[in-house]
């Protein structure tokens, strides 16, 4: 165990990060300082109220200091320290995904508007971050109605001959066939720039001239082409125009606490446009109060937002160490920052619209966790069992005529799904169709490779009685007792809602009321395992399909066949290909693209 004042004696005065390690050497606690020695120091010489800090410094056996630079690589090295290890001392974000852009491809003589996540590596307009994918999808719908720029890929854009869907209904101007002059469509690309970039008022002057222009030789149809955009566009601005804010770009992060349960929700304002609200739900140590959750999410948040700080964060709680914070934050952003607290105004109002959002959110999530909790406990009363499951996982398995087949295993828990323990398996050795060998080798591969404290308490196997026998093997080979094992049948007639229940060791079956909480759970945890598996292997099968395809074709190797499907973005787009689109892919010979065309001709 560590000599506290020999340690605290010796520890840097440099920033850096430190890791609190537990007896069996697991880290209890990530956090960073500007001062290792003053931070550490604060631990162990003061007198803590707060519990959460007292039982964390009973439980300290080791300490681990990391030095750094500054306190902003000391953030980066903390982020990154907190997702791989979760210490369970730590605020968690359970949100990991970076968020989402809208992305113009500048480049391309006819740009396209799309979804974009990820690095920003292609050449091209990134607008964002928006909070969530449906913000951005239902920008895009926007957008698409009004300006019609085109959201296909390269590939099929240049392959096509006659125009899509997206033309029909409008959304697209039909570029990929000559129906709109590169001018014209520059025109609208335009447009769109200067409306993510918050001038919609000179779009607004732009097609009011045209309309004019138009109404005076004549030519009504465009006129009326132009008054259209003209009413969406000036209806779209009013529902995302923030009045009276002074301030460009806006985050509004703001907390909420009810029954030990915390919530927090990110409003987001870029060039005066409101582009959505995004909640969180944290997992935090108990007696966590909410200022210390909410500084450690504006810790965490902006890291994963590819360095993208607003200049402004208004926040509902006043921070003791937003000072420390702000710097931090500016530092990473590259440009000043500040946190604001005290608002009145505009900034009040956006303040207010969070709040009400969050606390309906944190209503929402009591009633969900305590629905959860009411279909557990009915579960553990219909099945007479002496403790209410914790945990409750499924496994299924999907196949086409026993070709490609997946696996899956999914975990329910009384917060619902835990979707970082789901896991897919490739099924390989088995005959073919042999749902029984699929079976019992993904649950020798799962439970074999799972430590005891992470096993369910109950396991659903969806296929009755001989797939619960095969789930009973594997049990008794790995020496697991602990398990309840449970088969979902699905009943004489094979219709939902008549399913019957076989419990491993029982003679006869249980069946369910329908309409009870208890079935209902049972169905949503199958369902769930279902899905999972059939998309899983829908997947291998596509990418199986794609391939053996071109296998087919004499001199094709994977090297060319990953060339091929990189360039056209799919098989259908590579069959319609034409010699000369065939030979701009890298690596392509004149003979072998003469193969190519060949075999489909044939």
């Amino acid at each position: 165990m560590i000599d506290i004042n020999a340690f605290l004696k010796n520890v840097t005065t440099q920033p850096g990060v430190y890791k609190m390690l537990g007896e069996g050497g697991e880290v209890l606690y990530v956090g960073k300082a500007r001062n290792l020695k003053k931070r550490l120091n604060s631990y162990f010489h003061k007198s803590h109220e707060d519990i959460k800090t007292q039982a964390l410094v009973k439980k300290i056996f080791q300490v681990e200091v990391m030095i750094t630079k500054n306190e902003t690589e000391a953030l980066l090295l903390e982020n990154n320290l907190i997702k791989q290890y979760k210490p369970r001392f730590n605020v968690l974000l359970r949100d990991d995904k970076s968020y989402p852009y809208l992305f113009l491809s500048t480049q391309h003589p006819f740009p396209r508007l799309d979804f974009y996540r990820g690095a920003q590596k292609l050449p091209g307009r990134y607008f964002g971050p928006y909070p969530s994918t449906q913000a951005v999808r239902e920008n895009l719908l926007l957008l698409q109605k009004i300006f019609k720029l085109r959201n296909c890929s390269h590939s099929f854009f240049e392959n096509r001959s006659r125009p899509c869907l997206q033309y029909q209904i409008e959304r697209c101007t039909g570029p990929c066939v000559g129906l709109i002059s590169q001018d014209e469509y520059a025109i609208d690309v335009k447009h769109v720039l200067l409306f993510l970039e918050g001038k919609g008022q000179s779009i607004l002057l732009d097609l009011v001239k045209r309309m004019e222009d138009a109404s005076e030789k004549l030519d009504f149809e465009a006129a009326a082409r132009f008054r259209n955009q003209l009413a969406s566009l000036r209806k779209l601005q009013e529902q995302q125009h923030v009045m009276n804010v002074r301030d460009k770009n806006v985050d509004v992060v703001v907390v909420a606490q009810a029954h030990a349960e915390i919530a927090l929700q990110v409003l987001m304002v870029r060039n005066n446009r409101v582009l959505g609200n995004k909640t969180y739900f944290p997992k935090t140590p108990a007696d966590t109060g909410s200022e210390e959750v909410l500084e450690a999410f504006l810790n965490q948040h902006y890291v994963n937002l590819n360095g993208y700080v607003p200049s402004v964060i208004i926040v509902n709680e006043r921070l003791k160490n937003k000072k420390n914070i702000v710097e931090v934050l500016s530092d990473y952003a590259q440009h000043r920052v500040a946190i604001s607290d005290k608002v009145r105004g505009g900034r009040a109002s956006l303040l207010e619209i969070a709040l009400r959002n969050v606390k309906q959110a944190l209503t929402l999530q009591l009633a969900d966790k305590n629905n959860a909790y009411q279909r557990f406990l009915s579960f553990q009363q219909a099945l007479n069992l002496l403790d209410m499951p914790k945990k409750i996982a499924c496994f299924d398995v999907s196949h086409t005529r026993g070709e490609e087949t997946v696996a899956s295993y999914v975990v329910f828990t009384q917060e619902g799904a835990a979707k970082s323990e789901y896991r897919r398996y490739n099924i390989e050795g088995v005959t073919p169709g042999d749902d029984y060998a699929a079976m019992h080798q993904v649950m020798m591969r799962r439970f074999g490779q799972m430590s005891p404290e992470l096993r369910p308490d109950v396991v659903l196997i969806d296929g009755g009685l001989g797939q619960l026998h095969q789930a009973e093997k594997v049990c008794h080979t790995l020496n697991i007792h602990d398990v309840l094992l449970i088969g979902v049948a699905k009943g004489r007639e094979r219709k939902s809602g008549k399913e019957t229940l076989w419990l491993s060791g029982q003679d006869s079956p249980l069946e369910l009321a329908s309409t009870s909480l208890a079935f209902h759970l049972m169905q949503q945890v199958r369902d769930e395992s279902h899905r999972f598996a059939i998309t899983g292997h829908r997947m291998r099968r596509e990418k199986k399909r794609l391939h053996s395809e071109l296998e087919q074709i004499p001199g094709v190797g994977a090297k060319r066949r990953k060339a091929l499907l990189n360039y056209f973005g799919g098989w259908q787009e590579v069959k319609k290909a034409n010699r000369e689109e065939l030979l701009k892919v890298p690596g392509m010979s004149h003979a072998l693209v003469e193969k190519i065309l060949a075999y489909f001709e044939s």
